[in-house]
């Protein structure tokens, strides 16, 4: 039997998988470099995507939208063509200087999403309220797409036999 012999491991695989730490530092050396350059490169036209969900509630059709930091005066809400279009803009207020900076990671400026109106929404009656960083917009659906009830009748209600 062979004795077995240690073996010395480089710097690289020491940092690699010696400790989170040292993991950490890995990671940051090996992709800081890219995400600072695509940071400085992109960040003033980046545009950002808020989250949409869409619903429709008994007679209503509904769509909430998260808009933390824009204000109401910077949304536009229209009705093209049986689709909704949302769009506006969130601004930065300040801008600190980058020697400053330790972490940037809110997205600003312009953003624009088209929603497809299911079929029956009354576009002409649609109405926008914003609070605490959420849209909401809501509008009515037309009495044709409602589900209605249809009664069911007997042979014992309309006096008539059925035939066997």
């Amino acid at each position: 039997m062979m004795p077995k012999s240690l073996a010395r491991r480089d710097s690289f695989s020491s940092d690699l998988f010696d400790s989170r730490r040292n993991s950490d530092d890995f990671f940051n050396r090996l992709f800081a470099p890219a995400w600072e350059r695509w940071m400085t490169s992109s960040s003033s036209n980046l545009d950002w995507i808020p989250a949409v969900e869409s619903y429709i509630d008994q007679n209503k059709y509904h769509v909430r939208m998260t808009v933390p930091g824009v204000k109401p005066s910077d949304v536009n809400v229209q009705v093209h063509n049986n689709e909704l279009v949302i769009s506006g803009e969130r601004k930065q207020e300040q801008t600190p200087s980058d020697e400053r900076t330790f972490q940037r990671e809110i997205v600003y400026g312009s953003f624009e999403r088209i929603l497809p109106l299911p079929d029956g929404v009354q576009g002409e009656k649609i109405e926008a309220n914003y609070a605490n960083g959420v849209l909401e917009i809501t509008a009515p659906l037309s009495e044709k797409t409602l589900p209605r009830k249809i009664d069911v009748k007997s042979a014992e209600t309309t006096g008539r036999k059925l035939a066997a």
